[in-house]
């Protein structure tokens, strides 16, 4: 989602002009946001093939 057609409900601006700071702090959490998950998708993999080798190997242990 972008800020561009949202208004503010403090000042009854466009979010993307950032007039008080109420648009301040709506228009950066949003431009966070976009960032994605924080994780490249072979970071992803990884995680999911040592969950996959640990959960094989807790059963052969106990």
């Amino acid at each position: 989602m972008t800020c561009d057609r949202l208004v503010c409900a403090n000042c009854a601006g466009p979010v993307s002009e950032a007039r008080c700071v109420v648009c301040r702090a709506e228009r950066n959490r949003l431009h966070r946001q976009e960032g994605g998950a924080g994780l490249p998708p072979a970071a992803l993999v990884l995680l999911l093939l040592t969950l996959l080798a640990v959960a094989l190997v807790v059963p052969l242990s106990s």
